[in-house]
């Protein structure tokens, strides 16, 4: 019976002779039960196959593995190969595998990026977010511009499961580099701004985990996170109030000031009475100072606190220990007992729950008493709980105990005493001593119960009454010399350390009380002194020492003698604190000037201990966080702010919301100057101002809003809703304007009218401008304008190649430089001259290489007389021989794909010492590849090389301002790349910037009407690319670099180049 590579009864013979350690097989395959049995041998075939239902299955499997904690890493190299499947339930499992793999399994995982990045774009949105997720979990930081483009398109999602991923990945980058913390704050507020539920909490998540200092970014969607919380999953309000919580300590004052107000006005109003003469001073200085103004609570306070309130019902208990602790911290103290109700329904869940719930009210308890004193039979301990639990119960028990409740309390501590449970049995006894400390009225009536237990078979139970009696009789130690005896006599039979210790304490510092029953305890004490613990002989040597000095006739000797037993004990505690009491006591010579104060410092009277809760600390902590649970400072904590002394400006967290209807209005208006012309100047005279300003705007501004409204149509709903937020403020202002007039009613219904007119009549194009000549042409030009940008910017130029027909003079060249070459008179993007010409050189050609022969080169950005698409090069010959050179001309050219170079007309002859430039052009196809060409001279040949920077891509063209922001609303997402710079102060104006500038790129200055924003534009030489550049400066000399391209690489190279070029000094 043989199978594969043994049988049956040779496995049997070898696991018989084994000693217990696994077997190693030695043959490539092995019978069912060896060692040497492919692991995982049938998914890797069902993964291989053709079938997606075998796949499937695959998959599942291996899922289901990992969901049980196997390790399924060696199927990373299977499953991997999978991820290009196109059955979509596979290719989601696929990405729950790598998901998890695909930290550990990095070399494997980085071959298939590629594929992730296709993925980024696939319709499934599932598939989209699981390649985000995918690619985020890859820690390489090789990777990390990749995540970098593949976040910031994912920000601008139409799906909202994939911006919350996006959400998610933010901080992995950040772990991953933080230097990209600038880029991700911009991603950041742009997910603070969305107004999707399910969004928002990952954002608020991922700003407490970059930037939670930056609270000026939650200003301005304050109130849409107060809104929207109810509608947030439960997760995400956790994080939401908790940030919410501290924003709140900033922004907003004290709402328990009032309490202190109020004491004030009463004091300075009852000592206008007073007839003594500070008092009187008093008052004057009271006088001068004006009074404080009552409290007012904020709408925005307000406002949190009533969209938090529902939320106590939630079945979420992290989201109800939430809204506890923002009350808590937040709220007045009248409105503070909200809470109490449903902390106390979160009672009914899980052990788990309850100790973290508990924690939070024994806190409370300590504060705010009253709270939970309606609930007190709540707290009440139940057979099934765990001792922690029992613990913080008899904790809130005690802490809650009044003079009304006390004896319900005690009751049910009577009970707990006989529980079976040691530990619990203790805390009970020190509940009660907590109780009797604390009031007055059942001090005796704890006392005689604990001494009652004094006498309970359970030695632990005594134990834990006699650390406690002795607590309170040192409150009241006249009375009570009858329990002293009592306990001195249990010296014998208790032996718990803690409670001896006790037992001895007591009888030396109440000596006096029992002098007859001391130096016999004392006595017996010494007795067995070297079997004792170590806190039972340091209360054994202050026995001796205390009896010493107050009867020493009896103790001396004994004290002598037990001095001199622990002079030799192994503690070096008890040793030193021997030497000490007899330098005190009995020293070998006169007594010094310590031994004349050995009473005074023995026997002097002491303190009554404070029986405190454990909890009273507890509240330096915020509620619910886990530094309040462990009761030190956990890592990543941070205390809550404190309250601001004067209100912040409540200004900032002010929106203006555009109305629909006005917006609705104005998009009419302005997509249609021609139909708003003829019946405004046909029909009515005296329209609205608002009607009049928006007919006679500027063709520049009406055709940046026609396009983004032809824009806003073809797309879907949150275009729509994106463009309409970038429209230009002047048409809501103005609608704003009309609309809080004294005459809102009668310009709403005219508007009204106009609009609803050309719905009912829409007369043809030909009547319009036979009516109106005039306005036709003047809107004839916008509208021509507005074709010529679409038409520049929905598909690049093609290049032509380089002919005949191409080739212009340089002096026709720099007369037609600047012109566009179509027809129309007016153009929204032309190019124009170079603002500034580099006439630094670089070395093409080493003289040592060339055998005296050098060349030097530069982009001189003009126009190239060889083609429009080529970047003119100025390349200079320099002769450093005495003999001339000859045939000095281009050989072969290793060029890279698509890339075409022109050649200048042959040198015949250079002579010594002289030197020739002549014009190259080079189409490097929007590229910083080099072009590797040859210099050939009549006998040599020389390898050369030019590589072009990034910035002598471009010629500098002219925009208007509205034209620029159109064209940078366009070019979002994956086509925008932002930095931060800090500018030198000397170096922060608008002369140097610009000149910074056009010196590192051929750009052109386009005109700002804001202060510290600086705009550029250009587009590259080769396809006629867009290129736009903004410099943004804030206060603090900090500057926000945004580049704005289509090509993503040069987008990239460009931004750090201009963060270098703007930080020199």
């Amino acid at each position: 019976m043989s199978n594969g590579g043994g049988s049956y009864n040779a496995q049997n013979d070898s696991r018989a002779g084994s000693t217990g350690e696994p077997d190693i097989g030695t043959e490539p395959t092995g019978g069912f039960f060896s060692a040497d049995y492919k692991k995982h041998d049938d998914l890797k075939q069902m993964l291989d196959s053709n079938k997606d239902n075998l796949k499937l299955e695959a998959m599942k499997r291996i899922v289901g593995m990992v969901a049980k904690g196997k390790d399924a890493s060696d199927l990373f190299a299977a499953v991997v190969k999978n991820v290009v499947s196109k059955n979509i339930e596979v290719k989601k499992l696929v990405y729950v595998y790598l998901v998890r793999y695909a930290e550990e399994q990095q070399d494997l995982a980085l071959l298939s990026i590629a594929t992730f990045q296709r993925a980024l774009k696939d319709p499934n949105q599932l598939i989209r977010a699981s390649a985000l997720r995918v690619l985020s979990s890859i820690r390489v930081p090789v990777i990390v511009p990749i995540m970098m483009l593949a976040l910031k398109d994912s920000v601008v999602d139409m799906s909202p499961y994939v911006r919350k991923t996006a959400a998610h990945a933010i901080p992995k980058l950040y772990s991953l580099d933080p230097e990209q913390k600038d880029q991700l704050i911009q991603v950041i507020e742009k997910l603070l701004a969305d107004k999707t539920t399910l969004v928002v909490g990952s954002a608020v998540m991922a700003f407490e985990e970059l930037c939670p200092d930056r609270i000026d970014l939650i200003h301005k969607n304050y109130r849409k996170l107060c809104n929207l919380l109810v509608d947030v999953e439960e997760w995400g309000q956790v994080v939401i109030i908790n940030m919410l919580t501290r924003y709140a300590r900033t922004q907003f004052l004290d709402p328990n000031q009032q309490d202190a107000v109020a004491d004030d006005d009463k004091n300075f109003y009852g000592d206008e009475d007073e007839k003594d003469s500070e008092e009187e001073e008093d008052d004057d200085e009271k006088e001068k100072t004006p009074p404080k103004k009552p409290y007012m609570m904020d709408p925005d306070h307000r406002l949190l606190l009533r969209n938090t309130k529902p939320l106590l019902q939630s079945r979420n208990a992290a989201v109800v220990m939430a809204v506890a602790q923002l009350y808590h911290h937040i709220a007045p103290k009248s409105e503070v007992g909200l809470v109490a109700k449903a902390l106390v329904r979160l009672l009914r869940s899980h052990r788990e729950i309850q100790h973290v719930v508990l924690s939070n009210v024994a806190t409370l308890t300590t504060i705010r008493k009253g709270m939970f004193e309606p609930y007190l039979k709540s707290f009440f301990v139940r057979p099934s709980d765990p001792i922690h639990v029992r613990t913080l119960k008899l904790e809130i028990l005690t802490n809650l105990a009044t003079e009304t409740s006390i004896s319900t309390i005690l009751r049910e501590f009577q009970t707990y005493v006989t529980s079976s449970d040691k530990d619990f049995v203790a805390a009970t006894i020190q509940a009660i001593g907590r109780c009797a400390s604390s009031i007055s009225e059942v001090t005796e009536t704890c006392l005689n119960g604990l001494v009652g237990l004094l006498s309970n078979r359970n030695e632990y139970v005594v134990a834990e009454s006699v650390v406690v009696i002795k607590k309170l009789l040192q409150m009241q130690p006249d009375s009570h010399s009858e329990i002293i005896q009592h306990m001195a006599k249990l010296a014998d039979s208790i032996t718990v350390p803690m409670a001896r210790a006790s037992i001895l304490w007591m009888v030396g510092e109440y000596s006096d009380r029992v002098p007859k029953i001391a130096p016999d305890l004392l006595r017996k004490m010494a007795k067995n002194f070297i079997n004792e613990e170590d806190i039972v002989k340091l209360q054994i040597l202050n026995l001796a020492a205390k009896l010493c000095i107050t009867n020493p006739k009896q103790t001396k000797l004994l004290c002598q003698y037990v001095l001199n037993l622990a002079k030799y004990d192994q503690n070096y505690d008890i040793r030193d604190r021997a030497r000490f009491i007899r330098q005190l006591v009995s020293p070998a010579g006169e007594k010094g000037a310590l031994g004349k104060h050995a009473k005074k410092i023995f026997l002097a009277s002491k303190p009554a201990p404070v029986l405190d809760s454990s909890f009273k600390d507890r509240d330096q902590w915020q509620l619910g966080s886990l530094s309040h649970m462990i009761n030190q400072r956990a890592s990543g904590y941070s205390p809550l702010p404190d309250y601001p002394e004067t209100a912040p400006d409540p200004t900032v967290r002010n929106v203006e919301v555009p109305m629909p209807w006005a917006e609705k209005t104005h998009k009419k208006k302005a997509g249609k100057p021609k139909k708003e012309a003829f019946y405004s100047d046909e029909e009515e005279e005296s329209e609205s101002e608002s009607d009049s300003e928006e007919s006679s705007s500027s063709s520049s501004e009406s055709g940046s809003e026609s396009e983004s409204d032809d824009d806003s149509k073809s797309e879907s709903g949150s275009d729509k809703e994106k463009k309409s937020d970038e429209e230009p403020e002047s048409s809501s202002s103005s609608s704003s304007e009309s609309e809080s007039s004294s005459e809102s009613e009668s310009e709403s219904e005219s508007e009204s009218e106009t609009d609803t007119k050309p719905q009912k009549k829409t007369p043809p194009p030909k009547t319009k401008s036979s009516a109106k000549p005039k306005k036709e042409a003047k809107q004839e030009v916008s509208l021509l304008d507005l074709d010529d940008i679409d038409m520049s910017n929905t598909s690049a130029p093609v290049p032509a190649p380089a002919s005949a027909l191409d080739v212009l003079s340089p002096s026709l060249a720099s007369d037609l430089q600047g012109l566009s070459i179509n027809d129309k008179k007016d153009t929204a993007i032309s190019v124009t001259t170079p603002m500034f010409v580099s006439t630094t050189s670089h070395e093409l050609l080493h003289r040592m290489t060339g055998e005296g022969l050098a060349a030097n080169y530069r982009f001189t950005r003009g126009t190239c007389i060889y083609s429009t698409s080529m970047v003119p090069v100025e390349v200079t010959f320099t002769n450093h021989t005495d003999s001339p050179v000859c045939n000095i001309r281009i050989g072969d050219k290793k060029l890279q794909a698509g890339m075409t170079l022109q050649e200048f007309p042959e040198i015949p002859s250079l002579p010594g010492g002289g030197s020739m430039s002549v014009s190259i052009g080079i189409d490097f196809k929007d590229t910083i590849q080099p072009a590797n060409f040859q210099i050939c001279t009549q006998d040599r040949k020389y390898n050369v090389s030019i590589k072009p920077p990034v910035g002598e891509l471009f010629q500098a063209v002219t925009m208007s301002e509205a034209d620029f922001t159109a064209q940078q609303s366009k070019l979002t997402g994956m086509n925008e790349n932002s930095g931060k710079v800090s500018i030198p102060s000397q170096h922060n104006n608008s002369k140097t910037i610009t000149a910074r500038m056009s010196e590192l790129a051929n750009v052109a200055p386009v005109s700002s009407s804001q202060d510290g924003l600086y705009r550029f534009a250009g587009k590259t030489v080769s396809g006629g690319t867009l290129l736009l550049v903004t410099v943004k400066v804030g206060e603090d000399n900090s500057a926000n670099i945004t580049v704005n391209c289509e090509l993503m690489a040069i987008c990239s190279m460009l931004v750090k180049e201009v963060k270098q070029k703007m930080s020199q000094a």
